[in-house]
């Protein structure tokens, strides 16, 4: 079973938001600041989010690339803040070898990886300090990601991809029980990918590493309601449902409350139904 410091995944958990980048496509600009950060922390904590996610370098398409140093000045501070004042687990948003050093030595206890540690350096790290890594699926580099993405197979592609980076990593000497995994919902995708990818969620857990799932508020949820970024909270909700029924262990959402609230609903459910 793999735990994150004290927390294990034996129910779904959600991990929250925490972007100190003035560019994100959600709330760029917003947490920038670490007493801001920290105060968001505090209350995604304690509306139940059993993890918090600090990224100080946006990927969302057309995003300007950040140094690694001016990275590390962005999430350091944040990530010593939430780990002195908040029972926690925090996680490291982050592909570069130099910001996961500075996170884990700040106090993060997880990386996750949009990457999935292909940058130059990044696998060795990772497999030096032996922590929970989350690998990501994505087609092309965030930049221009979304320049018509193309496969044969959405599914089978990202389950081989994901299959492929789990043996890498195993040879390289990290841990197996130590990773997770992420389809990259929106990194390098359409609409249709994403809704196919989960629609069939399953099909990834036979790799036989628990699921980490990133939809909130994505662009797919807007293409289907037709509502702006912060209108996107119900159908993030609804996706976030629909993932965890299919096998998610863990939630990324900008929404806490709600989506800490959901989840709970369909455990309960999904409980009961284990029993008959």
């Amino acid at each position: 079973m793999l735990r994150l410091g004290g927390l294990s995944l034996e129910s779904p958990a959600v991990m929250g938001i925490l972007n100190t980048t003035p560019d994100s496509f959600s709330d760029g600009g917003r947490f920038i600041a670490p007493a801001g950060a920290l105060e968001h922390a505090a209350r995604m904590s304690r509306e139940g989010a059993a993890i918090i996610d600090v990224g100080g370098e946006s990927t969302r398409p057309g995003a300007s690339a950040v140094g690694e140093q001016e990275e590390i000045d962005r999430v350091a501070p944040v990530i010593e803040a939430i780990r002195e004042n908040l029972d926690v687990a925090v996680s490291i948003d982050t592909s570069k070898p130099g910001v996961m050093r500075a996170a884990v030595a700040a106090g993060a206890t997880m990386i996750n990886d949009v990457r999935a540690l292909r940058v130059e350096g990044a696998l060795e790290t990772a497999a030096e300090l032996q922590q929970p890594v989350c690998l990501m699926h994505m087609q092309g580099q965030p930049r221009t990601m979304q320049h018509d993405p193309q496969y044969d197979d959405v599914v089978a592609d990202v389950t081989q991809f994901l299959r492929d980076r789990v043996a890498e990593c195993v040879r390289a000497g990290l841990a197996e029980d130590l990773l997770m995994l992420d389809p990259g919902f929106g990194f390098g995708k359409t609409s249709t990918d994403n809704i196919e990818l989960l629609a069939n969620l399953r099909q990834l857990l036979d790799i036989g590493r628990p699921l980490l799932i990133g939809i909130s508020r994505k662009s797919t949820l807007g293409a289907i309601t037709g509502r702006e970024v912060d209108q996107r909270v119900p159908a993030s909700v609804a996706a976030a449902v629909m993932a965890v029924d299919r096998g998610a262990s863990i939630v990324r959402a900008h929404d806490v409350a709600e989506t800490v609230d959901a989840l709970r609903v369909a455990a309960a459910v999904m409980e009961l139904d284990s029993r008959t």
